[in-house]
């Protein structure tokens, strides 16, 4: 029966109190939108964020030569590190932390020509497994650089989208021929669009790919520019690292701690950070919400105060007879609950709708997806409970230690 008087009462509060009324569930709701709306575009952000840095690779290292800068075993320091592909094939067969590794020639401004169209593009000799280290899909019908194509020394090429975009434009350009320095290739693929907002030479989207024993009978050349290493999946990168420095220390008479004898950027530490970054960011984003959710809720207590004025005459009646403490006291807090909860309810709804309809404005190359978290919903419906209770509990306990007389007369 309580529930029932409580949902007339509050009715009739509503329309006695329009606009006080709406302003006051106003904050709630809009501090409940506020709280899934930032957190759901942080999310997005975030996302968004990450996936442009994994389109480099995840989980890797890059390794070029360095000049050791420590004295070892009589040896002066000063001394030109310089790593070549029979160093990789070393590292491969010695180490156990390291899951994929490849070897990298670079060679910039390479002429890529096909008909009348040229281009000076980076030209790019590597192992199979460069591909999976530094996602390169193939678009369908395509594939990346494979073990007989190193074998036989194929002249194949793996060219990125924006490349083959320039070479063909619209036609098909996986099994066509271009012209590299005046040898012909066979493209066997061409790379999917991704994001990737990092590299250490160029995007990979306009860059040609070619085997490694291709590159070397058509350069010569012995030093490699460097070599990408992916750790397992149960070891850090920092042990592949120390591991791998351990291991060519030991071939080049270097001291394993001395990192200048090979420059390196770790990847995975720029993902660590992005990551506590945005997790950081998500959650003051949502801090400021909950200050608003806070604010909407002092707008709640405020109108129940002033209920409670209007009602005074009400609940001295009431109290004359019979009614007890509890019942005026549950009254007020569930009045209190349902005007918080329609506001928050309202403000949900309101921003799961703007969420849905952001995919649609073809924003998310830019703000990524945002995404409405269940533990964030969870969340804001403690919060509601929370700032419900407490708004009208104050209220809810001058009104129930008012004596009836007194009531009465205060009318």
């Amino acid at each position: 029966m309580l529930p029932l008087v409580t949902l007339r009462q509050f009715w009739n509060d509503l329309r006695r109190q329009k606009l006080r009324s709406a302003l006051t569930m106003f904050g709630i709701f809009w501090g409940t939108c506020s709280i899934v709306l930032l957190f759901a575009f942080g999310k997005g952000i975030g996302d968004a964020q990450m996936k442009s840095q994994k389109g480099m690779g995840e989980n890797i290292a890059i390794f070029w030569p360095g000049i050791t800068a420590k004295e070892f075993k009589g040896l002066p320091k000063g001394r030109s590190i310089q790593p070549t592909e029979d160093d990789v094939i070393l590292i491969r067969e010695k180490s156990v932390t390291v899951g994929r590794i490849s070897p990298e020639f670079r060679r910039w401004n390479q002429t890529i020509k096909r008909g009348r169209n040229s281009s000076l593009r980076m030209l790019v000799g590597c192992w199979p497994e460069f591909g999976e280290m530094r996602n390169l899909i193939p678009q369908a019908g395509s594939r990346f650089i494979n073990q007989n194509d190193m074998d036989l020394k194929r002249r194949v090429v793996f060219i990125g989208n924006l490349l083959a975009q320039d070479m063909f434009g619209s036609e098909q350009a996986i099994g066509e021929q271009i012209e590299i320095n005046g040898m012909p290739f066979t493209i066997i693929g061409v790379m999917k669009e991704k994001k990737q907002n990092s590299s250490y030479g160029s995007r990979d989207s306009r860059v040609a790919f070619i085997p490694a024993s291709t590159f070397g009978t058509m350069y010569s050349t012995r030093w490699m520019s460097n070599f990408v290493v992916q750790s397992k999946k149960e070891f850090n990168m920092l042990q592949t690292r120390r591991e791998i420095y351990e291991i060519l220390g030991a071939r080049y008479r270097f001291d394993p701690t001395d990192r200048e004898a090979l420059a390196v950027w770790d990847t995975t530490r720029g993902f660590e950070f992005l990551k506590t970054f945005f997790t950081a960011f998500q959650w003051f984003l949502v801090g400021i919400g909950v200050s608003t959710l806070i604010t909407g809720g002092i707008g709640v207590s405020n109108i129940m105060n002033v209920v409670l004025e209007e009602r005074t005459k009400e609940i001295g009646i009431k109290m004359a007879l019979g009614a007890r403490k509890g019942y005026i006291l549950i009254q007020f807090i569930l009045e209190t609950l349902l005007i918080t909860a329609v506001g928050g309810v309202l403000g949900f709804l309101f921003a799961w709708l703007l969420v849905s309809l952001v995919p649609s404005f073809g924003l998310t190359d830019f703000i990524g997806v945002p995404q409405v978290n269940i533990n964030v919903g969870m969340l804001v419906v403690c919060l509601l409970g929370v700032v419900g209770f407490f708004a009208g509990i104050f209220p809810a306990r001058r009104a129930a230690n008012l004596q009836p007389v007194q009531a009465l007369k205060l009318f």
